[in-house]
């Protein structure tokens, strides 16, 4: 399975304007999961996830298949960052307690290997979060540049962003569960928030395709909605969670051996050099 890259260029400022989940959540997570020995963050990015997992869990394995934003990715002494696909992560078959994934949970191939790492009772946790709220003039800018921006950005959008379109109705071969409700949010001023657009991969792909920012045809609009640009503001994503729970296993624990990539581990001094820099 080819491994689609929308993140990697933008990997440091990906870690910088990106927003972290309410620690409610991993406290959520871990008292449904039916230890709290292992949990894997699949498609890491930077981290966001797994410094939350490792609060709450006595380990965690975090795995990306971009190096770059593994590279500035959160430290944390219970975290074990891998560069590697999700099905050529070599965990052992029924030793995780709880799998965190941000959008994706269909695939015959992902869903065959995540419930073979899984314990018997052992939960998924597969979150999407889409458009943010700050308050309705500063919406109705960034959903316009979200859809429209007069056919800049929108046909820009990679095709699995319909994953996060249609996440409440994607098939999930899991028993699931209803979770609580939960937001992310920050506390933002207008640089801050423009930061966080630059990292859209559907900017980022138009910048690419035509060498100039689309945010700048929508920048007027947004400076005179916020106001004054130092001025911080609440930023509020709603959280969509699907939670299921695997059923009892019916064979052995075995250890998976990748044929076709290799796990590769960053040097942590290398990595840490690397956080220093940002």
């Amino acid at each position: 399975m080819s491994f689609k890259d929308h993140f990697s260029k933008q990997a440091a400022d990906y870690a910088r304007f990106r927003p972290g989940y309410p620690r409610e959540l991993f406290d959520y997570l871990v008292s449904i999961a039916p230890s709290r020995r292992l949990a894997w963050d699949c498609g890491t990015g930077n981290g966001q996830a797994a410094a939350g997992l490792a609060s709450v869990f006595d380990a965690v394995i975090a795995t990306d298949a971009s190096e770059k934003q593994i590279t500035n990715a959160e430290l944390h002494e219970r975290v074990d960052y891998l560069v590697a696909p999700a099905e050529d992560s070599s965990i052992d078959f029924g030793t995780v307690d709880l799998i965190m994934v941000r959008r994706r949970c269909t695939g015959s191939i992902w869903t065959a290997f995540t419930r073979r790492v899984l314990k018997s009772d052992g939960v998924l946790a597969a979150s999407a979060y889409n458009l943010l709220h700050i308050n309705p003039a500063i919406d109705e800018v960034v959903n316009r540049y979200y859809y429209e921006v007069v056919e800049v950005v929108g046909p820009f959008w990679p095709q699995e962003r319909k994953l996060v379109e249609q996440f409440d109705n994607l098939p999930f071969p899991f028993h699931e569960i209803d979770p609580p409700k939960f937001e992310m949010t920050a506390q933002w001023n207008l640089d801050h928030l423009v930061g966080y657009l630059r990292t859209w991969s559907s900017t980022q792909r138009f910048m690419a395709a035509k060498g100039s920012d689309p945010l700048k045809q929508i920048m007027g609009e947004l400076r005179a909605a916020w106001g004054t640009p130092e001025q911080t503001r609440n930023v509020i994503w709603p959280l969509t969670l699907r939670i299921g729970r695997k059923t009892k296993n019916r064979g052995p624990v075995r250890r998976l051996q990748s044929q076709t990539v290799a796990r590769k581990r960053l040097n942590r001094t290398d990595r840490k050099r690397s956080n220093r820099s940002l």
